[in-house]
């Protein structure tokens, strides 16, 4: 049986589909050869590179890319995680798409000054996509 393609979609690729990703391939790398990518790229965020090791997750070799710079393949299942990439999400023929919104962690942090306050939003944010992820097949 072969694997089925799972993505993770967000605007910018740079925090919370990565994070996806990771977490995925933690509990799912068996099952799915999984991706992420962005409607965008904005480039990695250390911040999110920062909570996962934290997690024991390694991402720091992920980078941001663009759907177009995926290979080209169906995917079984497109997850969007932010609002955004559901709005401008491509059209996937021969996938299901599913939403699984998350806040912005840089947004969110975007007016503190005070690195801790900061982490603490990332790592809420990283520990919702954790738990989302350890229950996809529920809602795949």
């Amino acid at each position: 049986m072969s694997k089925k393609n799972i993505m993770f979609l967000c605007t910018g690729n740079s925090c919370r589909s990565q994070m996806a990703e990771g977490f995925a391939r933690k509990y799912w790398g068996e099952e799915f050869n999984v991706f992420s990518a962005g409607t965008q790229k904005h480039g990695m965020n250390p911040r999110a590179v920062q909570v996962m090791k934290e997690a024991g997750i390694d991402i720091s070799s992920h980078y941001s890319k663009t759907i177009k710079e995926l290979p080209q393949m169906t995917f079984d299942y497109v997850v969007t995680v932010c609002d955004s990439a559901k709005e401008n999400c491509p059209y996937f023929s021969d996938g299901k798409i599913v939403h699984v919104g998350f806040q912005d962690p840089p947004n969110l942090a975007k007016n503190m000054t005070n690195e801790d306050d900061v982490l603490t939003v990332y790592r809420r944010v990283r520990n919702e996509i954790d738990e989302a992820v350890k229950n996809l097949k529920d809602i795949l």
